[in-house]
Formats: structure tokens, C-alpha cells, sequence
């Protein structure tokens, strides 16, 4: 589980993620210009935490915002609803109630000051149906020089070596349908035309924990 900062583009274990990070932020902390609160976010994959990110992202931006990266940058595909879960209570992008003692969702209106204080630990969902599970914790705040856009990528995972299960060359394709990044039916481009007939069943492999679920194309 390698990754690279963004910020220096060196290498190192996700084990030394954020101790990395955590020092480059303050060697390169902007002497002058505008600075504004931010917090520093680590997010990964539920069910699969070879795919992950730490990222800054300004405290007074709202959960649309959070929300909003994580569908442009890992997610999207088309369109589905998504909710975060932080200490028990559900913020939806399209909230509802279930009478006086069911669920009780909110918006994602609320700022991330206030619905992220630092060390907590919260959870993002994105599709209900094939669905794909974030885990997310803040690991603090610092001030930073962040105008367009309002989050940065810090570090990031080198995307996983996958293999071609026909001739172990490097895949770029998974057949679609198993939900997932099934390793059995991973193909380089060549074993994909003879491997499966339909193109519509094929997707791109992605450095994304969404990679082979739904529609997903990166």
C-alpha cells in the first residue's frame, strides 16, 4: 500500500502517511497572502483500504462540498444519492424523516467546523444499491493558502498493480457485473476482446474504490 505526496511527490508506506504529510504541510506553510482554517481529512475505502486519500479542505466549506470531491474524484458515476454518518446522525444529500421515531436526516448544509471536529471518526455512503463504503477520519486543522478549488490533495495511493488473469500483463479492464474489482476477470486489452463478447460489459480499471461497480469509468 504505497502512495505519493502531492505536495513533495515522494513515496512511502500508508502506514507513514500522515506523519509524512503532517511535516510537509508545516515546511511548506505560506508565509504570506490570504490564509483560511482548513481541516486535514484521511479518507479509504470500507472494504478496501488499498485505495486512499489524505486531502485539506477549507472548515467553513459544507458537507455538499466533502461530498462533492469525493463524487468528482473517486465516485460518480451516475448520479445516485449519498449520505454521510457522523456520531449517529445521517446528513443526506437529499434528507427525509420517518415519522416521530424513525430516522431523522439532515442536510448536508451544515459546516464542516461544526459537524467535523477533529479526531472524528465518520463513515460516507455513495449508491444504495451497489453501494460503495468510505471510512473517514479529521486528523486536525491548520491554516492554509486555499482559494479555487477549496480542497487539495495531500497524498494518495500509487494505484495497485493488477494483472491479467489470461497472459499477466498489466489489466486495464474488468468485465462489469461482479460489483467489484473481480481479479478473475481482470484483462489487458488483448485478452479483453476474446475474453467477453459484450464491450458494454467492460470497464476501465481505476484507481478508485468504486472501480468495477455500477457504470464507473474514473
Amino acid at each position: 500500500m504505497m502512495g505519493e505526496c502531492a505536495l513533495c511527490h515522494a513515496s512511502f508506506p500508508k502506514a507513514q502517511a500522515t506523519r509524512h504529510v503532517t511535516a510537509c504541510l508545516k515546511a511548506r506553510a505560506p508565509e504570506s497572502g490570504q490564509r483560511v482554517k482548513a481541516l486535514h481529512l484521511r479518507v479509504e475505502g470500507k472494504y478496501n483500504p488499498e485505495y486512499w486519500m489524505q486531502f485539506e479542505i477549507a472548515s467553513a466549506m459544507t458537507l455538499y462540498t466533502l461530498d462533492d470531491f469525493l463524487r468528482q474524484t473517486w465516485l460518480d458515476c451516475c448520479g445516485h444519492m449519498s449520505c454521510f454518518t457522523i456520531g449517529g446522525q445521517r446528513y443526506s444529500c437529499e434528507p427525509f424523516n420517518e415519522g416521530l421515531s424513525g430516522r431523522r436526516e439532515k442536510s448536508m448544509e451544515a459546516r464542516l467546523y461544526k459537524a467535523i471536529p477533529p479526531g472524528t471518526d465518520f463513515a460516507h455512503e455513495y449508491d444504495y444499491g451497489s453501494t460503495t463504503d468510505l471510512v473517514l477520519r479529521s486528523l486536525g486543522a491548520h491554516e492554509a493558502a486555499l482559494a479555487d478549488p477549496e480542497v487539495r490533495i495531500l497524498a494518495r495511493n500509487v494505484p495497485p498493480k493488477v494483472r491479467c488473469v489470461r497472459c499477466k500483463k498489466r489489466a486495464t479492464i474488468v468485465e462489469a457485473g461482479w460489483n467489484g474489482l473481480n481479479l478473475g476477470r481482470c484483462f489487458c486489452k488483448n485478452c479483453a476482446d476474446s475474453e467477453t463478447d459484450d464491450e458494454g460489459m467492460r470497464l476501465p480499471i481505476v484507481n478508485s474504490p468504486r472501480v468495477g461497480v455500477c457504470a464507473y469509468c474514473g
